[in-house]
């Protein structure tokens, strides 16, 4: 990578490949800190959520934005954005977050065996096809072929969480509904990053830390309606979210809420930056990314040991499931080379 007075920024694929794979760690990793704040409302939890994934993209700009030779500071960057790619970098952060918002309703409301594979699969089908539409790259018979093998994993992910659920969550219409459209927007999100990242002659881009910093602004001015609006009328059926239940919560909670959405920009500043890079492009960066869904399940099945008491039946899913992600995953790593 190139290690100044510019962005840091990968100059080989091995690079932007390990890019990629940390943003899909730490995409698949932020919730655990929702675990450290046990019944606390998600929606109180958001508010830290989205300062913390703010003051990560403020962070991730003076260091790695500044500290490297390519292109101009992330100062430089951010003041002379046009007003195009920064549009485009906040609606983008806007429909991430009503996305976001929408899938942790969905899993309450149905279930994870059933928003899972609805909402996150959808998500990656839909981001694969119109992010290779905005950005034609790499070779889509193993794009497209690893993204099938990554959707069926998401399928036995959820079929063994299914399994291990005695009494499993009633599949309502509504949860449905919630898992549908949050995977339709999950999966619209990416394609506008992809717009700001890659600029035209007329409105160049300002570059992956100044795109997250916007998509950060985005996500955040968009959480106050619309998580307002959830905790007025929470879609899971439980009472309205009262907001002085923020004030009086550890601050513990509040450190976890700020270091989750810390963790999420991680992964969100890697996989933009790794997605301009040589041979990517953003319908490989997302995918691999998207891969964040195994990651969560692997915390699940070895540190939290949720499938401990599981039927056999539920184990042989998820190594099935383990086999296929790993297949599909490295369809999409070998897609930019062949």
């Amino acid at each position: 990578m190139n290690g100044g007075n510019g962005m840091i920024l990968p100059e080989t694929y091995q690079a932007a490949l390990f890019l990629m794979l940390l943003s899909m760690f730490c995409w698949g990793s932020w919730a655990n800190t929702l675990k450290m704040c046990p019944n606390y409302r998600f929606q109180l939890f958001y508010w830290d959520y989205a300062l913390g994934l703010a003051a990560g993209a403020v962070l991730l700009g003076f260091t790695a934005g500044s500290l490297g030779h390519a292109g101009p500071s992330f100062l430089e960057a951010v003041a002379h954005s046009q007003l195009s790619p920064i549009l485009f970098a906040v609606l983008g952060g806007a429909i991430f977050n009503v996305a976001n918002l929408l899938l942790v309703a969905a899993i309450d409301v149905a279930g994870l065996a059933v928003a899972f594979p609805v909402g996150i699969g959808l998500a990656l089908v839909i981001g694969a096809i119109s992010n290779y539409l905005v950005s034609p790259a790499a070779n889509p018979l193993l794009l497209f072929g690893g993204v099938a093998l990554v959707a069926v994993a998401i399928v036995l992910d959820a079929a063994a969480y299914r399994k291990r659920e005695a009494t499993a969550k009633a599949t309502t219409a509504r949860g449905i509904v919630i898992s549908l459209v949050a995977g339709v927007l999950m999966g619209c999100f990416y394609p506008f990053v992809a717009r700001a990242l890659s600029g035209t002659l007329d409105h160049p881009s300002p570059g992956p830390y100044a795109v997250s910093l916007f998509f950060a602004l985005g996500l955040l001015i968009s959480t106050v309606p619309a998580n307002l609006l959830l905790m007025a009328k929470p879609l899971d059926g439980k009472p309205p979210v009262k907001g002085a239940g923020y004030w009086t919560a550890p601050f513990g909670w509040h450190v976890a809420g700020a270091l989750g959405g810390a963790i999420w920009c991680v992964g969100g500043v890697a996989n933009f930056v790794a997605s301009g890079a040589h041979l990517v492009g953003p319908a490989v960066s997302y995918t691999i990314g998207q891969g964040a869904t195994m990651v969560s399940a692997c915390w699940g099945v070895f540190v939290w040991r949720e499938f401990a008491g599981a039927p056999r039946s539920a184990k042989i899913l998820l190594l099935f499931m383990f086999v296929f992600f790993l297949l599909g995953l490295g369809a999409v790593a070998l897609a930019p080379l062949y």
